[in-house]
C-alpha cells in the first residue's frame, strides 16, 4: 500500500502579491498582454516547483487564474451574456476582463462601450469572491478558452505530470443565476462540453483530472441529486480518471448518492467533517481511490502530527491513498519563512501553505516507512502542541469574567425603532433620500507610501499624523462641497478594516507578508486570533473628533463588527467560534460607547461577513445566526435611541438570513445591490423589513463611472421594493480600492441623482395634494 501526498490548489498570487501588481500594470496601460501572460507563467512554473520541492506528488495545473476561477470556466464553455459583444469565437483577455470588472470608453474595434461586471457574491462560506455565472434560455456552450490544456501542456513540458482541476458541471449551474431559465436545465448541453474537454485532457496525456463539485456538501433537492447521477454516468467513461473532490463540509446524506457515482476517486473534507471518514469507508467500492483532506486549508494552525499518524496508520497498511489538505490552499498565505518579525512564540504554532505542504509530506513518509522516518517533524510537531496549550499568552481571567457576567442576558436597544426612528430624525434631521459613503475613501500611492515610509522609521509618529490630518481635512471639505448628508473621515489612517481593529486589541498577531485573495488583484492580510480579546483603549475616538471638528455635519463613527473581525481572521480552535466572537463585541461595545460619549450621532458597525458565516446545512444555521446576532446587539444595544446605528453588508442572498437581519435592529443596513440591479431588495420587501435601507448605487468592485440616470434607475428599482422613507443612497461598499477621478464623479452623481428623487417626490407629493 502506498501514501502519496497531492494538493487541489496552491495560492495564485505569487510570494509577495506579483500577480496583484502584474494585473494592476495591466489595468492601467502600463504593461502589455504578452508582459501579463509572462508574469502569469512565472507564477505556475515557480508554484509547481516549488510544490515538488516540498513534498508533493500530484499537483494541480489550471488552478492558477488571472482573476477567478468559476470566471475561467465560463470562459471555457463560452457563457458569456449577451452584452459584452463576444464574437463567438475565443474568449479574450478584454471580454474576460470586462465580465470581471465592467467596461467603459472605447473598444479595441473602436466601439464606445460601457458594460457592467457580472456579480460577484462569496464562494461558499469563505471570504474568497467569484463571478456568478449569468445563463439565459437559448444558452449554447463550446470550447472558448483554451487555458486548461495550455496549462497543462506547459506543465508537462517542464515534466510535471499534472492533474488539471476543473469546477464540475453541476456545481457550476447550481452557483449560476438563470434569466427566463432553470440553470439545471442546460446540462444535458454543458454535459456535450465537458465531455469534449475531459476527452481531449485524456489525449494530451492527463491520467487524472481533479472535477471539484463542493455543492455535494450542500442540502441537495432531488432534482440536484439527479443532475449528479447524470452527469457522471456521461462523464465517467471519457478517457482520464476522475477524482470527485469535495470540500468545506461533510457528504452527510448526500454520501449514498456519491459511493454510486461511477467516479475513480473521492476527496473528504476530514477536517470540516472529521467523522465522515468511517461512513464512507463502509460505502465507497474498495477500488475508489481516496483522497484525505487531513491539513486545514483555511486556517494557519499547525497540525499535530503523531496524532494524525496513529489516527490513520490502520488504514494506510489497508488500502491506497493520497493525504491532500482539505480544500485548495487558495485561503492561506503562501509561505510563513517569510515573517521574521513574527513573534517566535506564536510562529511555532502555525503553517502556512508551504509549511503545509512539507506536514503532509512527513506525514506520508511516516506512514509509508515508519514514524522513525518523520522524527524531527513529528518532535517539533509535538512540542509546538504542547506550547500552544499552555502558553499564559492565551486565556486572560478577566475577559472570562466579563463574559461569563453576559450568560442569560438578552441585549437589545432601550426603544423600539419606531421611537428611535423620531429621535434621530429630530437630532439629524436628514433630508428624503439621504446620502452617505460606506466609510473609506481612495487609497492612493500617496497615502500607501507615507504610511510604508511611517512603518520604515523614515518619518516620524508627528510628521505621518500631520499627513494624515491634511487629508482627512480634504476629504470632509470635499464631501460638505458635493453635499452629501452623512460624512465620513476616510479611514486613511487604516490599513485594512479588521486589520486595524485587531492591531489594537489584545489576543491578535500579525504578518507581514500573510497575503490572501479576496477576488482578482485584492489581496487581505487576515490578523492571526489567538488568545482572549479585549480593548486596552479607545481606537477611533481621537480620528473621529478630529474628523467631526472639520464640519457641522454629522460625522459617522466607523467601525467593523464583531462577526466580520472573526470570520476574516484566522480564528484559534481551542474553543468555539461563538466565544471568540463575543469577546470581540464586548470590545467593540466599548468602543461604540466612547463614540457616543465623544457626540458622535451616527456610528455604523460594518457586518459586511455576516452572511458568509452561515453554514453550508441549514439545519446548522439558527445556531450560528442565534450567536451571531447577539455578538451585533451586544457590540451595538448600549447607546440612547437618538444614536442612529448602521450596518453594512457585502453581496448576500439576503433571504436565507432576513429575519437575523431584523432581529439585529440596526437603524440603517447598507446592502451591495448595484450588481443585482436591486433584486437583493425582494427579501426585505418581502419580511416588511421596517428599518432603513442604502442600497448600493455605485459598483465599487468596478473602474466604470455611473452616470446619474443610472443612479435614479436603481432607485426608482428600489423604490418598487420600498417605501422611500426607508431608502438611503450610497456607494455599494467602502472606496479604498478606488482611484479619486473615478471616485469624484461618481459621488457628484449618487449626489445629483438623490436630489433628483427628492424632487420626484415633491412634485408627485404635490400632484397627489391636488
Amino acid at each position: 500500500m502506498t501514501v502519496s501526498v497531492a494538493t487541489l490548489g496552491f495560492p495564485r498570487i505569487g510570494l509577495r502579491r506579483e500577480l496583484k501588481f502584474a494585473l494592476e500594470s495591466y489595468w492601467s496601460g502600463k504593461s502589455s498582454l504578452a508582459m501579463l501572460q509572462t508574469a502569469a507563467s512565472g507564477l505556475r512554473v515557480a508554484g509547481w516547483a516549488r510544490q515538488k520541492a516540498l513534498g508533493a506528488d500530484i499537483l494541480p495545473s489550471n488552478d492558477f487564474s488571472l482573476y477567478d476561477h468559476v470566471l475561467d470556466t465560463s470562459a471555457l464553455i463560452g457563457a458569456v451574456p449577451a452584452r459584452y459583444d463576444w464574437s463567438g469565437d475565443t474568449v479574450g483577455a478584454d471580454t474576460y476582463f470586462a465580465m470581471a470588472r465592467g467596461a467603459q470608453g472605447p473598444s479595441a474595434c473602436g466601439h464606445n462601450h460601457d458594460t457592467t461586471a457580472q456579480e460577484m457574491t462569496k464562494w461558499f462560506d469563505t471570504n474568497y469572491h467569484f463571478m456568478v455565472p449569468e445563463l439565459a434560455a437559448g444558452q449554447t456552450f463550446k470550447i472558448a478558452s483554451t487555458k486548461i490544456f495550455d496549462e497543462f501542456a506547459e506543465a508537462k513540458a517542464l515534466g510535471y505530470q499534472t492533474r488539471p482541476v476543473l469546477l464540475g458541471p453541476v456545481s457550476y449551474l447550481m452557483l449560476a443565476k438563470g434569466k427566463a431559465v432553470e440553470p439545471l436545465a442546460l446540462l444535458p448541453q454543458l454535459l456535450d462540453v465537458y465531455a469534449e474537454i475531459l476527452s481531449r485532457l485524456a489525449k494530451a496525456g492527463a491520467e487524472w483530472v481533479q472535477i471539484d463539485e463542493p455543492c455535494l456538501v450542500l442540502d441537495l433537492s432531488d432534482e440536484q441529486r439527479t443532475a449528479f447521477e447524470r452527469a457522471y454516468a456521461r462523464l465517467a467513461t471519457r478517457g482520464a480518471k476522475l477524482m470527485l473532490t469535495t470540500y468545506f463540509g461533510g457528504l452527510g446524506d448526500n454520501l449514498d448518492l456519491v459511493a454510486d457515482l461511477p467516479v475513480h476517486g473521492l476527496h473528504l473534507d476530514l477536517v470540516r467533517a472529521p467523522d465522515q471518514l468511517e461512513p464512507a469507508l463502509a460505502k465507497l467500492q474498495p477500488h475508489v481511490l481516496l483522497s484525505l483532506g487531513i491539513i486545514d486549508g483555511r486556517n494557519v494552525w499547525r497540525a499535530n502530527l503523531p496524532d494524525l499518524y496513529w489516527r490513520f496508520k490502520a488504514l494506510a497498511g489497508e488500502r491506497d491513498l493520497i493525504l491532500a489538505p482539505s480544500c485548495s490552499l487558495l485561503h492561506v498565505p503562501v509561505d510563513l519563512a517569510l515573517e521574521p518579525t513574527l513573534e517566535p512564540e506564536i510562529g511555532q504554532w502555525l503553517a502556512f501553505a508551504a509549511q503545509k505542504i512539507e506536514e503532509l509530506a512527513a506525514l506520508a513518509k511516516a506512514l509509508n516507512e515508519g514514524e522513525d522516518a518523520s522524527f524531527a517533524a513529528f518532535s517539533a510537531s509535538r512540542i509546538a502542541a504542547v506550547a500552544r496549550q499552555t502558553s499564559p499568552r492565551i486565556h486572560d481571567p478577566a475577559v472570562a469574567a466579563r463574559l461569563a457576567a453576559l450568560e442569560g442576558a438578552a441585549p437589545h436597544r432601550a426603544s423600539p425603532f419606531a421611537a428611535r426612528r423620531h429621535a434621530q430624525q429630530s437630532r439629524l434631521a436628514l433630508p428624503a433620500y439621504p446620502t452617505t459613503t460606506i466609510g473609506s475613501f481612495p487609497q492612493t500611492p500617496e497615502v500607501r507610501k507615507a504610511r510604508a515610509a511611517y512603518i520604515k522609521g523614515e518619518i516620524d509618529a508627528a510628521a505621518y499624523d500631520q499627513y494624515l490630518r491634511v487629508e482627512t481635512r480634504a476629504a470632509v471639505k470635499w464631501q460638505e462641497d458635493i453635499g452629501l448628508d452623512v460624512l465620513v473621515h476616510g479611514e486613511f489612517e487604516r490599513n485594512d478594516m479588521v486589520q486595524y481593529f485587531g492591531e489594537q486589541l489584545s489576543g491578535f498577531a500579525f504578518t507581514r507578508a500573510g497575503w490572501v485573495q479576496s477576488y482578482g488583484s485584492r489581496c487581505v492580510r487576515p490578523p492571526i486570533l489567538y488568545g482572549d480579546v479585549s480593548r486596552p483603549a479607545p481606537m477611533t475616538v481621537d480620528w473621529w473628533r478630529y474628523a467631526q471638528d472639520q464640519t457641522d455635519k454629522p460625522m459617522k463613527g466607523m467601525l467593523t463588527g464583531p462577526v466580520t473581525i472573526l470570520n476574516w481572521s484566522f480564528v484559534r480552535d481551542d474553543q468555539p467560534r461563538a466565544a471568540s466572537c463575543r469577546q470581540i463585541a464586548l470590545a467593540i461595545r466599548d468602543e461604540v460607547q466612547d463614540l457616543e460619549t465623544a457626540g458622535a450621532a451616527v456610528i455604523q458597525i460594518d457586518e459586511a461577513a455576516l452572511r458568509e458565516g452561515l453554514p453550508l446545512r441549514r439545519a446548522e444555521w439558527q445556531h450560528y445566526l442565534d450567536w451571531a446576532v447577539e455578538s451585533f446587539r451586544i457590540a451595538s444595544s448600549g447607546v440612547h435611541d437618538d444614536t442612529q446605528i448602521h450596518t453594512h453588508m457585502c453581496y448576500s442572498e439576503f433571504n436565507d438570513i432576513i429575519r437575523a437581519i431584523g432581529d439585529m435592529d440596526a437603524d440603517v443596513i447598507s446592502i451591495e445591490t448595484a450588481r443585482s440591479q436591486m433584486e437583493l431588495l425582494d427579501a426585505f420587501a418581502s419580511y416588511a423589513y421596517p428599518n432603513e435601507v442604502g442600497p448600493g448605487v455605485y459598483d465599487i468592485h468596478s473602474p466604470r463611472i455611473p452616470v446619474e440616470r443610472e443612479m435614479t434607475d436603481l432607485l426608482t428599482l428600489a423604490g418598487k421594493h420600498l417605501p422611500s422613507v426607508q431608502i438611503w443612497v450610497n456607494p455599494d461598499c467602502g472606496l479604498k480600492t478606488r482611484k479619486w477621478d473615478e471616485v469624484r464623479p461618481a459621488l457628484v452623481a449618487m449626489v445629483a441623482a438623490a436630489k433628483s428623487m427628492r424632487n420626484s417626490a415633491r412634485i408627485k407629493e404635490a400632484y397627489d395634494a391636488n
